[in-house]
C-alpha cells in the first residue's frame, strides 16, 4: 500500500452510483458491484462508498447492498449514509465493512461518536465533514447531503469529532465537487493543522498533480476522487479508471 492512500470516492443512490457537481445534478455513472470489479482489477487500496440519500430522505439503510458490494470487494471499504445507532453500525461492520462514516447524525448527538469509537475502535470511525463557503466567505460545515447549513466551522467541528474519538477525517469542498478544478487547499490547510488525525481530501480531483498538492500543501493524509475516477474526457464519457500505481507512487512517495 502507498504511503499516501488514494482512494475512489463512490456516491449511492438507491441501488445505483451515481456522481454530482458541487452536491446537485446526480448522474447515473453505472452499477456498483461492476464498478469495485474494475477497482479490484486495477488494485486500489482502499474504497469510499456513501449512500447520498439515506440520510435526506430518512431511508432505511440497504444493507442488501452494502453486503453485495462488501463481497465484491478486495479492499477495505468505508461506508457512509444512514447510520444512527449502535446496532446499524455493528450490522454494517458483520456485512464486511472496516470503518463508518458519519456525518449528520453527528450533529444531531456528538455523543455518538464517541460510543462508535469506544466500542468499535477510533480507527474504525470516520467523521465525514461537508464544507461550503458563506456569502461571506467563511467556511460553514453542512449537513444533510448538503441541504442545511450549521454555521459552524469546520475546523472547530473537525477539532471536536477527533475530541470525541473519530480516528479519521473525510473533507469534502462542495464547491469543488466534480469539477476537475483540484482540491481546496486553503480548507485542507487549515483543517490539517488543527488536527492530528488522518484528513481525507476529497472534492475537485481532475489530475494527479491534484494529488500530489493536496498532501505536499494541504497536509493531507491521503486523497480521494470522484469524477476523475468515474469520467473521461471534457464530455463526462462514463469510463471507470484509475491512474496506475506506477504513476501515483512516483509522484506521491
Amino acid at each position: 500500500m502507498f504511503k499516501t492512500r488514494v482512494m475512489p470516492c463512490l456516491l449511492l443512490r438507491n441501488r445505483g452510483l451515481v456522481k454530482t457537481v458541487q452536491f446537485k445534478n446526480a448522474t447515473y455513472v453505472g452499477d456498483p458491484i461492476n464498478t469495485i470489479r474494475i477497482f479490484n482489477e486495477k488494485e486500489v487500496d482502499e474504497l469510499i462508498l456513501l449512500d447520498i440519500t439515506a440520510t435526506p430522505e430518512k431511508k432505511q439503510i440497504n444493507f442488501q447492498v452494502i453486503s453485495e458490494v462488501a463481497s465484491e470487494c478486495f479492499m477495505p471499504l468505508t461506508y457512509g449514509g444512514g447510520i444512527r445507532s449502535v446496532q446499524d453500525a455493528m450490522r454494517v461492520f458483520e456485512l464486511g465493512v472496516e470503518k463508518i462514516g458519519i456525518n449528520s447524525y453527528a450533529h444531531e448527538n456528538p455523543e455518538f461518536i464517541k460510543k462508535l469509537a469506544d466500542i468499535f475502535g477510533n480507527q474504525s470511525i470516520v467523521a465525514s465533514i461537508d464544507v461550503k463557503k458563506s456569502l461571506l466567505g467563511k467556511y460553514h460545515v453542512w449537513t444533510e447531503g448538503g441541504r442545511f447549513d450549521t454555521k459552524l466551522d469546520p475546523v472547530d467541528w473537525a477539532k471536536k469529532m477527533e475530541q470525541m474519538g473519530a480516528g479519521e477525517i473525510l473533507l469534502t469542498s462542495m464547491e469543488r465537487d466534480g469539477t476537475f478544478a483540484g482540491y481546496d487547499i486553503e480548507l485542507l490547510k487549515r483543517v490539517t493543522s488543527a488536527v492530528s488525525v488522518p484528513v481525507i481530501a476529497c472534492g475537485g480531483a481532475g489530475k494527479l498533480s491534484d494529488f500530489h498538492q493536496a498532501v505536499s500543501d494541504g497536509g493531507a493524509s491521503a486523497v480521494a476522487a470522484g469524477s476523475m475516477v468515474v469520467y473521461q474526457g471534457p464530455n463526462r464519457a462514463v469510463l471507470i479508471n484509475f491512474p496506475l500505481r506506477k504513476d501515483i507512487e512516483a509522484l506521491l512517495d
